[in-house]
């Protein structure tokens, strides 16, 4: 299994379950590790064979600003469902952290696993 992944994507969201969360924007980080095989596209050298990490980024990007949810797992969740549904992943693990969520930790957040066939 070759593994493609992007690292710290930083977005701005609606997310938290007090009242004031619901009013600002807060930095969420994110980063992806998703499963492919790389061997066409190192043959043949084309974008088209391989994961388009830049379509991935601008899609979780535009996702993730727009979202509004309670829950960093909800949202953890919906981005993987996008990366296995959209982009035809057959494995990846998401992390997502809340930089300053919790006084006196620099982080907090959740790393899920998920595939196409639903087992973990």
């Amino acid at each position: 299994m070759d593994l493609i992944y992007l690292k710290e994507i930083k977005v701005e969201t609606i997310i938290g379950i007090y009242p004031w969360e619901r009013q600002v924007k807060q930095p969420v980080v994110i980063n992806l590790e998703m499963a492919t095989d790389i061997r066409k596209a190192a043959a043949t050298d084309r974008i088209e064979d391989t994961l388009n990490y830049k379509e991935i980024s601008k899609r979780i990007l535009e996702f993730v600003s727009h979202s509004e949810f309670q829950l960093i797992e909800t949202l953890t969740e919906r981005i993987a469902e996008i990366i296995l549904t959209e982009f035809n992943v057959p494995w990846v693990q998401v992390q997502l952290s809340k930089p300053g969520a919790i006084r006196g930790a620099r982080d907090v957040g959740i790393r899920i696993e998920r595939t196409q066939s639903g087992d973990q």
